[in-house]
């Protein structure tokens, strides 16, 4: 009996051993792994590519569309709604894209008995809808994003002054710590300003690319600090606060205007959850007006003002500040 209970518990010290080394081998390799993570950003992953810096830079400008061959084929207005929205998708495989969702949207309506100018109008109005429709989703993500990462950013800022390096130093500090969007954005201007920009050319520029409306604060303060001297950490330690506290304020007005913005999603939903009901009930309910030239009419005018009363309805919970 001795015997049995001793082997009994050297099978359980064996597997309690077995476990330890799985759990230790996952661990390495898990650290390992982790150890070779240090591309975090679209600057710094280009950089393992062993070219040099400035084509790194030239790629990244190349990228977000501010090479010269870009804006030739492309509308002020629009080249910066391509920039903000940080796409770096070529723009002509973009527009053949949408293109081709534009058409399939519009061979799908004239298939279900949509008339041919109709479909043509559909067509006509989608191809640069779509484009702008997706940019301007992309860039709001990039901006609430890129608000988020702002004051920590300017909190390394800080640091990095405090520690004595300059300012350009400071900020070339933000592209190896942290993520994009303000990783590979910071990256940029360090690499502008080593390739002979100055400092607040390159901060203007930066605004350029990205459109945050907290970003005059951060340019305004370099500039003074740079034409006329002053302490950059107090200021900027202000201002990572303040860019805070605005952030706080914004979603506290988010969300108290919930309630209006759900309001609008569900006036939206009603009438399209209504009718795929009824299509999935009943096929051929509409199955006789669907040629009739004034149905189409009449569905584009209710859609027309659906869309009407959403947007006043997002335009009365939304506020600027």
């Amino acid at each position: 009996m001795f015997d049995g209970f001793s082997a009994i518990y050297v099978v359980y010290a064996g597997a309690a051993l077995t476990g330890i080394m799985v759990a230790e081998a996952i661990y390495l390799l898990y650290a390992g792994r982790s150890d070779k993570r240090t591309a975090i950003n679209r600057r710094m992953k280009l950089q393992e590519n062993k070219i040099s810096q400035e084509q790194v830079l030239i790629q990244l400008r190349k990228e977000r569309g501010l090479d010269a061959g870009t804006s030739l084929f492309s509308p002020d207005r629009f080249r910066a709604l391509r920039t903000q929205s940080g796409m770096v998708m070529p723009l002509s495989k973009f527009l053949t894209i949408t293109c081709g969702v534009a058409t399939a949207v519009a061979l799908a309506a004239i298939w279900r008995g949509l008339p041919l100018l109709m479909g043509l109008i559909l067509f006509v109005v989608l191809v640069p809808l779509l484009p702008v429709i997706t940019m301007r989703s992309m860039r709001k993500r990039r901006l609430k994003r890129f608000g988020m990462q702002l004051p920590e950013a300017l909190e390394l800022i800080t640091r990095g002054l405090k520690a004595g390096h300059p300012v350009p130093v400071a900020i070339a500090m933000v592209s190896r710590e942290m993520p994009d969007p303000i990783g590979t954005e910071f990256g940029v201007i360090a690499d502008e300003v080593t390739y002979g920009s100055d400092l607040v050319t390159a901060l203007n520029a930066l605004f350029d690319r990205v459109g945050h409306e907290d970003l005059p604060l951060f340019i305004t303060a370099v500039s003074i600090q740079t034409s006329s001297g002053g302490n950059l950490r107090e200021i900027l330690d202000g201002l990572s606060t303040t860019i805070r506290e605005r952030g706080k304020l914004r979603r506290k007005v988010r969300a108290i205007s919930t309630e209006g913005r759900l309001s609008a999603y569900i006036l939206t939903a009603v009438p399209a959850l209504l009718f795929t009901a009824i299509m999935a009930m009943m096929p051929g309910y509409y199955s006789d007006v669907w040629g009739v030239p004034k149905t189409w009419y009449m569905i584009g005018g209710s859609v027309s003002w659906l869309m009407l009363g959403n947007l006043i309805m997002f335009k009365m919970s939304n506020f600027k500040f």
